[in-house]
């Protein structure tokens, strides 16, 4: 097929039905996203209790406003995120609910989550598409006569941002660790005293039937999506998997927003088809199939998709040209689709050395969160921001000009003996942030930790 039959195919009018469903329930299950950080107190435990916040590359800038506007931004969130749902001023609302939770996960770094960046993709795609031309508030007000359809090209975005999650979910557990069972038979053997099926849940057979069974579902059953006898089944399975991830691992909006994604690859017009089913009454009227509008037919909207679903291919492959594992360096993890793949612990010291060769040792706890801390200790990135807080809090309280400050970071991966992830000589004071490897990430030791590697006792 040419490029022109291509793009003649994805101006093609379809039924905006199945993109209404999606766009409702995302809006609904980002309303109750907002609701949590009220309910649970993270607004304030995340972002405005910590006196420090970790920042993305070149978004240091980005700061919680004064007073309680954080409150308000994330009630002004939950607003524009039922104006979604309902299809309210839509075109305005989406755009201004991307900037806002755009803004907010800019906040802190360590708020990272693989389900806000998903969260963040699907809205950006949103952006681009009239996902309000069915069932919405605008359309009842505007005109209810108008045609209910959406370019083809809409639906083949939003189903190549799930192909491109799903796939990637199954290809980064390529690795022994997964192969082996691990880190699922850690994870599940805390449910072993479960009566009745904890002995199953706890068993290495049950580790490694999961492992594999979620590597096949995402390598194997993420194209099956694209051809129409495989849709049902494995659709099935998927709800399944979610379903068994949500009541085990509590993993937030994931298994939600992935689910709703995935009946995307049904038929655009399925919502309308099961109403009619469900209603026991003939086939609803289908949406009036009229020649794409001239908005749609402009080419900013397909190319910008285009780059945003490129751009999501290629970052993930940049954690082929750092040596080592992400999994143990933390390096190239973030924006790859690494999800509940690891089970790595870790504990840090740092220690600062003043002009004088005095030496102070330092716990993150003091400073950070125990949520920080946690995560800090675990990505050497982070690490490295932290030993900069310390050494501009000395240099500020007169330690001089020339502070040192290293660290002793000890992890341990998917149950192997605890090792040093960082190189405790290195001053990570005089070490500037940058996109590349840092040569001061030690390597996972093969096996035990050599006696060199061996984190300390004290």
């Amino acid at each position: 097929m040419s490029l022109r039959a291509i793009r003649a195919a994805g101006a093609e009018p379809v039924d905006a039905a199945s993109i209404a469903v999606f766009r409702a329930t995302v809006g609904l299950l980002l309303a109750i996203e907002m609701g949590r950080f009220f309910l649970h107190g993270w607004i304030d435990s995340r972002l405005l209790a910590p006196t420090f916040l970790f920042k993305y590359p070149g978004f240091g800038w980005v700061a919680p406003p004064p007073g309680d506007g954080l409150y308000w931004v994330f009630a002004a969130l939950g607003v524009l995120s039922v104006m979604v749902a309902v299809g309210l001023f839509y075109r305005v609302a989406v755009v201004a609910l991307f900037l806002g939770f755009g803004y907010v996960f800019l906040l802190e770094q360590a708020n990272y989550l693989n389900q806000y960046y998903l969260v963040l993709c699907v809205l950006a795609l949103l952006c681009c598409m009239p996902a309000e031309r069915a069932w919405s508030v605008d359309r009842w007000r505007r005109n209810p006569e108008a045609s209910e359809t959406v370019p083809r090209w809409n639906v083949w975005a939003l189903r190549a941002q799930f192909e491109v999650v799903l796939v990637y979910a199954g290809l980064v557990k390529l690795n022994a660790d997964w192969l082996a069972g691990q880190p699922l038979e850690i994870w599940l053997d805390v449910y072993a005293d479960l009566p009745g099926i904890g002995e199953w849940l706890g068993s290495r057979q049950t580790a490694l039937l999961a492992s594999y069974g979620a590597l096949a579902l995402h390598l194997i059953g993420a194209p099956l999506l694209l051809w129409r006898p495989a849709r049902l089944p494995v659709f099935l399975l998927y709800v399944a998997f979610h379903v068994a991830n949500s009541l085990l691992f509590r993993i937030g909006l994931f298994p939600w927003i992935t689910l709703v994604g995935t009946l995307l690859f049904f038929d655009p017009n399925w919502p309308r088809r099961l109403w009619s089913h469900l209603a026991a009454q003939p086939a609803g009227q289908p949406a009036v199939r009229s020649p794409a509008r001239q908005d749609d037919a402009s080419s900013w909207p397909r190319r910008l998709v285009l780059v945003l679903l490129i751009a999501q291919i290629l970052i993930p492959l940049r954690g082929m040209f750092y040596p080592g594992r992400a999994s143990w360096t933390g390096e190239g993890q973030w924006f790859a689709w690494r999800m509940k793949l690891d089970e790595k612990a870790c504990t840090a010291r740092f220690l600062v050395h003043d002009d004088r060769g005095m030496r102070a040792a330092v716990a993150p706890e003091s400073l950070l969160s125990p949520r920080q801390a946690a995560i800090m200790a675990k990505n050497p990135d982070l690490a490295l921001q932290f030993a900069h807080l310390l050494r501009d809090r000395e240099i500020a309280a007169g330690g001089g000009s020339t502070v040192r400050v290293t660290a002793e970071v000890c992890c341990a991966l998917n149950g192997r003996p605890a090792a040093r992830l960082i190189d405790p000589r290195v001053d990570l004071a005089a070490t500037r942030r940058q996109p590349g490897h840092y040569d001061w990430v030690l390597p996972l030791p093969p096996g035990e930790a050599r006696l060199g590697e061996r984190c300390p006792s004290d």
